[in-house]
């Protein structure tokens, strides 16, 4: 890797221009979490709005992780996907609003489900019509709830990191927003406990004045190689940079006015054209396009005067390779972590998981093994980080599995590629209750369904008929038709079809309940 670099405002004359310090203070002592505000207590007298981020794709860990189910939709640590555990572990602090969730238009049902299996409604789902980093992304969520709550404060949180010490994380934003409150920007810095080439450093300053536990930033140091992060851990006060932010909307816009107005007059732009799509807000795609991709970082907190750290312990993580989700786990007295049917002889420090097969090793030692349907990684653990390489190689070469899984989920349920040949595939098909696909026809195929259970409304033509288990109906080729599960079990069928084309952009829909294309 590149040696690191760094950027932003120096050390020295600037921190005291922005008024933030009352002495020098080079260098960081350990913060103990028993000075750190009771969040329950001490939070300013103002509401938490939570802005998640939840446009990732996660290529590093292929092949769990794809383009159209990445890591923030998987469950990697518990019975709750990623983006659940972001929402839940905001539980019991108080102040706290319904989010803001940022996402694709691809992911947005996935997205309006998962946080409805939490029973966590969203103040607004906003679509992103193209990925331009996370300082349009943000600056879309401070324009709206700076225009319902304009002396809020906005948390800014990934939805894809793991944070084990939950309480820890709540005193954390506790002393976040008391800063805030007072017109900073602050953001979260992880006290390192060991050279890390993965993550951005901050350098932390001079303590904020009346504020224990926050610091003026002294300046951001890139991604480093080895040498140089074992440096920055030995200077004492260097922390790993989150990518997490707490700071009033308004205050975000005014830096977004100063150090990046291009960024600013897109976005406001996309919101003022935005259009209401069920219960997604679509930003303008043209609007939003012409924004510069940039993140916060660069865009902002690396120019302003008002940027704040607070250093915190709290078992975090981000996940962001399979060396990474070995490490979080619980590991077996031979440093092993066995997910799913593995059966193992003389196997260390070896991460497995097999999610539709059993997988066996014998005699291997710092390995990644992961077991999917239809594919099977086998990577040094050193070399994790680089699995993103093996996803352009796929993109290259034109293949899919980067993209989909065996199983593809779609608003009204999902769909299973069981087997496929010259001119004919074979579909498991579920459709939740009181769900319905859309009314569509086919030019390159027929379609033949059986039911396996549960009941199928089918509208074939100028026909609707009920099927039940056990019953079957043909759909010939450029006939109109619609599949609903009228009733309270999911509907379970097998779909076959045959013609000269197979493939799902063969589809021309009349009418659709989700609004697709």
């Amino acid at each position: 890797m590149p040696t690191s670099r760094a950027r932003g405002v120096p050390p020295g004359d600037a921190l005291d221009r922005a008024h933030l310090v009352h002495s020098a203070s080079p260098r960081r002592q350990p913060l103990l979490l028993s000075t750190v505000p009771n969040p329950n207590r001490d939070l300013p007298n103002m509401n938490l709005h939570p802005v998640i981020l939840c446009g990732g794709s996660g290529t590093r860990l292929w092949p769990l992780s794809r383009g159209a189910y990445p890591k923030q939709f998987l469950k990697l640590t518990s019975d709750h996907s990623m983006l659940q555990e972001t929402l839940m572990r905001l539980d019991g602090i108080a102040g706290v609003q319904a989010p803001r969730v940022i996402c694709n238009n691809e992911h947005r049902f996935l997205v309006a489900e998962q946080l409805h299996a939490i029973g966590t409604p969203p103040a607004l789902l906003l679509l992103e019509p193209a990925g331009r980093n996370t300082a349009p992304a943000v600056a879309a969520a401070a324009l709206s709830i700076a225009k319902d709550d304009p002396d809020g404060l906005m948390l800014v949180l990934a939805s894809d990191h793991v944070i084990q010490d939950v309480p820890a994380f709540h005193r954390a934003i506790a002393t976040a927003a008391q800063v805030a409150a007072q017109g900073h920007l602050a953001t979260f810095g992880i006290i390192p406990d060991h050279p890390e080439t993965g993550y951005g450093y901050i350098q932390q300053g001079a303590p904020v004045a009346g504020v224990a536990g926050a610091f003026a930033i002294r300046r951001f140091v890139e991604k480093p190689d080895l040498a140089t992060a074992e440096s920055l851990l030995a200077s004492g006060d260097h922390l790993w940079n989150s990518g997490m932010f707490l700071m009033r909307a308004s205050a975000y816009l005014e830096e977004l006015r100063v150090h990046a107005p291009a960024v600013l007059e897109a976005v406001t732009r996309a919101i003022d054209l935005a259009k209401a799509d069920l219960d997604f807000c679509r930003l303008d795609a043209g609007a939003f396009a012409s924004a510069p991709s940039i993140s916060i970082d660069y865009a902002v907190m690396e120019k302003t005067l008002k940027g704040v750290v607070v250093p915190v312990e709290m078992g975090w993580n981000d996940v962001g390779s399979w060396d990474a989700l070995w490490d979080i786990h619980g590991k077996s007295a031979d440093g092993n972590v066995m997910q799913g049917d593995v059966v193992t002889a003389n196997v260390s420090n070896t991460f497995i998981k097999a999610e539709d097969r059993m997988v066996a090793a014998v005699g291997v030692e710092g390995l990644v093994i992961v077991e999917t349907a239809d594919a099977v990684l086998v990577a040094s653990k050193q070399a994790s980080q680089d699995v993103k390489l093996l996803v352009d190689e796929m993109k290259r070469s034109a293949r899919t599995e980067h993209l989909t899984h065996r199983r593809v989920y779609r608003p009204w349920g999902s769909y299973e590629s069981i087997d496929a040949g010259d001119r004919y595939q074979v579909k498991r098909i579920t459709v939740n209750p009181g769900q319905k696909l859309s009314l569509q026809m086919h030019h390159h195929r027929a379609e033949h369904w059986i039911v396996v259970s549960g009941t199928a409304k089918v509208t074939r033509g100028d026909e609707v008929v009920l099927l039940t288990e056990n019953q079957s109906t043909y759909i010939p080729l450029g006939v109109t038709h619609r599949l609903e599960n009228p009733g309270k079990l999911p509907l379970q069928l097998i779909e076959v079809q045959s013609g000269s084309y197979l493939g799902e952009d063969d589809i021309v829909r009349f009418e659709d309940v989700y609004q697709r294309a």
